[in-house]
């Protein structure tokens, strides 16, 4: 049984011998590193260089992928209820210590069932938190047997706003709002903001008629539009912190980034639902002009307030030449609009400003890491809108 356990010292994160860990975080990264997963694996590392945290890196067993495979398949048909609590082929967790937080991060309903990994969690921590970042009103139906595994955790969060209300209602208690963020120092241009070299960058999914007008734009005049070639978000990354990294440099080296509600082209999936992607984190922290869709939630107009924070296009690309002409004419706006957009990522949309919403309704007191980010942060945001 040795080798499918996993000793925890290996996992532990670098901090003073004078402190230890509070909070325990596991991670899912050692299992799959697909693209759509790096800004999850962001805000973990995000609070790790703020706090004192154990970072838990989940770790397979051969048979890892067969069973995780399987269960994921069977889930929906259990009516048992109990799948859920089995451990897919993950090694063996033994917590040493107690802590006064356990914060689980969930791209997805498969990440949970990994938890049944580490033994007894439950009486290691002070306070369980859950935060799923992806949960559709519409599929609910199909969540019904295994949502009651979130009653496990004594707070849940979810990053999609219109999820809210009906996923405390399926689980008969009170969740709560917790929207993506984004590394903004990571993405940031400033404080020495490199030349714009790409006119326009689209990443992921997008509307063909957007997309057709945005090429034959590149074919008849000298504007660099760069786009995927291929569906990438089921690939899996060398590194997680290498590809947002390289995803940064693009962004905001790009002068226009496109935006959309999340999964805007699936609507079989979302059944209407408008929910804020990360796109609109990732572009306003770059200081690039967002142009797309305006998400139709309340959320939107909650976090991102100011004037001309994304410049609305049709979704079939009839004005979206004309609307990009008009703007590229006018330097001196399109100078504000990516100072604004910058400043307003630095002092709004850090990760550090969700872990610390968390920690306020939680009952968790900041530490002196969070503090001292959100100081620079907002240093950094005076020196964007030219305040310093």
């Amino acid at each position: 049984m040795a080798d499918s356990k996993i000793n925890l010292n290996s996992q532990i994160k670098s901090h003073s011998a004078a402190r230890r860990p509070r909070i325990c975080l596991p991670t899912s990264r050692n299992l799959s590193r697909k693209t759509f997963q790096c800004g999850t694996f962001e805000a973990q590392d995000v609070l790790s260089e703020i706090d004192d945290v154990q970072l838990v890196a989940y770790e397979a067993t051969p048979n890892f992928a067969f069973r995780s495979k399987l269960q994921r398949r069977l889930l929906y048909r259990d009516f048992t209820k109990q799948l859920i609590h089995f451990n897919p082929g993950v090694k063996e967790v033994t917590l040493e210590q107690d802590y006064d937080l356990f914060a689980v991060v969930c791209q997805n309903y498969w990440d949970l069932p990994y938890l049944n990994a580490i033994r007894d969690w439950t009486s290691h921590c002070r306070v369980s938190v859950c935060w799923l970042d992806e949960m559709w009103v519409y599929e609910l139906r199909r969540y019904y047997h295994w949502i009651h595994i979130l009653n496990q955790f004594d707070y849940v969060f979810l990053s999609q706003r219109g999820s809210v209300g009906a996923v405390s209602k399926a689980l008969g208690r009170q969740c709560h709002w917790l929207p993506g963020g984004v590394d903004a120092f990571r993405f940031s241009p400033f404080p020495n903001p490199p030349e714009r070299k790409v006119d326009l960058y689209s990443m992921g999914r997008r509307w063909e008629g957007i997309h057709h007008s945005l090429l034959q734009l590149s074919r008849q005049e000298d504007f660099f539009y760069v786009y995927d070639t291929l569906p990438v978000a089921f690939t899996d990354v060398y590194d997680h912190r290498q590809h947002r990294e390289h995803f940064a440099n693009l962004a905001k080296r790009s002068k226009f980034f496109m935006v959309a509600p999340g999964k805007m082209n699936a609507s079989n999936e979302t059944q209407g639902q408008d929910e804020l992607g990360y796109r609109y984190f990732e572009g306003a922290s770059a200081g690039a002009i967002m142009v797309g869709s305006i998400a139709n939630s309340e959320a939107f107009p909650e976090l991102f307030p100011w004037e001309d924070a994304v410049i609305p296009v049709k979704n079939d690309g009839s004005d979206v030449v004309s609307i990009l002409s008009c703007l590229r004419k006018n330097p001196d706006r399109m100078e504000r609009m990516s100072r604004r957009n910058a400043a307003e990522a630095l002092l709004r949309h850090d990760w550090v400003y969700r872990w610390q919403k968390m920690f306020q309704i939680v009952g968790i007191q900041p530490s002196p890491g969070m503090t001292d980010r959100m100081d620079r942060l907002n240093r950094l945001a005076q020196l964007a809108l030219g305040r310093s």
